[in-house]
């Protein structure tokens, strides 16, 4: 930057940290008087701002010149990792998936979408990913100390076993800021690092979530698995050429929450020969049939793109897909039919509009389904559309509410589930939850046995650094702790179970060692004295 705009910004600087400034629309009254003061053609970036900024005044403004304060209201940074084009399990994808180690993208992405990019600009090198997205969430001013990590690129399980402990290694490095010898050194550094991985989520397949899949994503510290379900159709599965069966969706589901994992599914409305009123019966299976339940879901509308099989279809007029507003539609109806301990983390994909030859290319369908939700007078409780973080941002203030700890106890995939949250007492906002899983009698780990687990603990808010309390804040307030004191209580007392275990990530397991937690495998465990 040149002197006269570094001065612009220093003064900027000084008179934030001055007044102090609250409110994002003063910060911009700010800039735009020196921005004139100094005759400069353009208001500065705040990144540029937090780039001249010392450690001490970082900290006072990263709250307030946050570039997209959204990717951390949840608690947490996300960092999502590409792994290289690797061909599909089948010897022939299925018909909408695009991209392929022939179209030098990973299996199901363009190769144009963000993540994609970043992976080819790095060589999908995990560690080169990782340090390049750390530094960039950090000059927007983000706190990084706690990093969710998302392996993409097509089902990873399905890498030769060398390669992923390769990646998963590289990503800890990554977060390390150092390299490491070996898996296990990476992550057993990672338990003291500055920058901590708090989740860690593959993608895959139902019929690559088997035991011995499961057993390998514990083994790389993985705590939550995304499955591409698509639809709840064994027809529709033949007409695509999926090469499963509904059977393994339910066989998936069980496997991975009896080894306490979390489970995102992905849907596909529109698929070929689906109609919206079987899409809406997907929606509706997965949400209350006992054989899935799953904790979040992610909706992708089917999209029409080159480089993808279905394309040739819509060239011969042979797939002709679903109108923008009947996908608005569906997605609307599914997020009215959500139960509130879902959590409907995306609702379309991230590729670039000028790649979709047919199908939903407006980006903002999420805000189309809540406006179309508002018509029809319903709305959607999901616990993403309650998250304290977000909530406070949408009404721009801090929430001041009693606050009431909830417990609702359903039955899902052959276990007992009880989601235990801290919510407002008109339930509007979420301040944390915890998933407690009662395990089927078919569990499979050792570890398991004769236990109960905590699959989920998190409490939301604005990322709050580890060690520090902030007084507006909702993190490191005693929540989760009181959320586990009741786990145990509902473990002993209600189960007859005498231990409990955690699906921890590897930069939390310090927090558990602390509440009298130790290393049972890949878990944190406690053994619980019965009264």
């Amino acid at each position: 930057m040149d002197a006269r705009y570094r001065q612009a910004c220093e003064r900027i600087l000084e008179e934030i940290i001055r007044k102090p400034v609250r409110d994002r629309r003063e910060v911009y009254a700010i800039k735009s008087k020196f921005s004139k003061e100094f005759g400069l053609s353009k208001v500065p970036k705040n990144s540029d701002i937090l780039s001249i900024a010392s450690e001490e005044k970082r900290k006072i403004l990263q709250s307030i010149l946050k570039i997209k304060p959204v990717r951390s209201a949840s608690g947490i940074v996300v960092i999502a990792v590409m792994s290289r084009p690797y061909p599909c399990p089948q010897k022939v994808p299925c018909l909408y998936c695009p991209g392929g180690v022939q179209y030098d993208s990973p299996q199901s992405y363009t190769g144009m979408e963000p993540a994609a990019l970043r992976g080819k600009e790095h060589n999908y090198d995990p560690y080169l990913q990782v340090r390049s997205r750390l530094e960039q969430l950090k000059a927007i001013g983000h706190n990084v100390q706690k990093a969710e990590l998302i392996i993409m690129g097509g089902t990873f399980l399905n890498q030769p076993k060398e390669y992923q402990e390769y990646f998963v290694k590289g990503c800890f490095d990554g977060l390390n800021g150092k390299i490491s010898n070996s898996l296990e050194e990476a992550m057993a550094l990672n338990e003291v690092a500055e920058i901590r991985n708090v989740g860690l989520t593959v993608e895959t397949r139902p019929d690559f979530c088997k035991e011995v899949h499961v057993d390998l994503m514990l083994r790389y510290g993985v705590t939550r698995v995304e499955i591409g379900v698509q639809t709840l159709s064994d027809r529709i599965y033949k007409i695509v050429e999926r090469g499963h069966t509904v059977q393994d969706v339910v066989e998936a589901f069980r496997i991975a929450k009896d080894s306490g994992l979390k489970i995102v599914a992905h849907m596909m409305p529109g698929l070929p020969g689906s109609s919206p009123e079987e899409d809406l019966e997907s929606f509706r299976i997965l949400f209350e049939d006992e054989r899935f339940k799953p904790d979040m879901l992610k909706i992708y509308p089917t999209l029409v793109v080159k480089n993808s099989r279905i394309y040739e279809l819509y060239l011969r007029k042979e797939y002709i897909p679903y109108p923008e507003d009947v996908f608005v539609d569906i997605v609307a109806k599914a997020m009215a039919l959500a139960p509130p301990w879902l959590r409907i983390m995306r609702v379309q994909r991230d590729i670039p509009a000028n790649l979709i030859v047919a199908g939903v290319k407006k980006g903002n369908l999420r805000e189309l389904a809540h406006a179309r939700l508002k018509e029809l007078g319903l709305s959607c409780k999901c616990i993403r559309c309650r998250e304290i973080g977000l909530v406070e941002l949408k009404h721009g203030k801090r929430l001041e509410k009693d606050i009431v700890l909830y417990k609702t106890t359903f039955k899902a995939s052959e276990g007992v589930e009880v989601f235990l949250s801290f919510e407002t007492s008109d339930k509007a906002a979420l301040i944390g939850f915890l998933r407690l899983r009662k395990p089927s009698e078919k569990a499979h780990r050792i570890e398991v046995k004769s236990s109960a687990l905590v699959r989920e603990l998190h409490v939301y808010g604005q990322a709050v650094p580890i060690g520090e309390r902030v007084e507006e804040g909702w993190q490191h307030k005693g929540y989760g702790r009181k959320l586990l004191e009741e786990a145990e209580r509902i473990t002993r007392e209600e189960f007859g179970l005498e231990k409990i275990l955690v699906t921890s990530a590897v930069g939390v397991r310090k927090y558990y060692e602390k509440l009298g937690y130790s290393r049972m495998g890949p878990y944190m465990g406690k053994l619980l004295k019965m009264l």
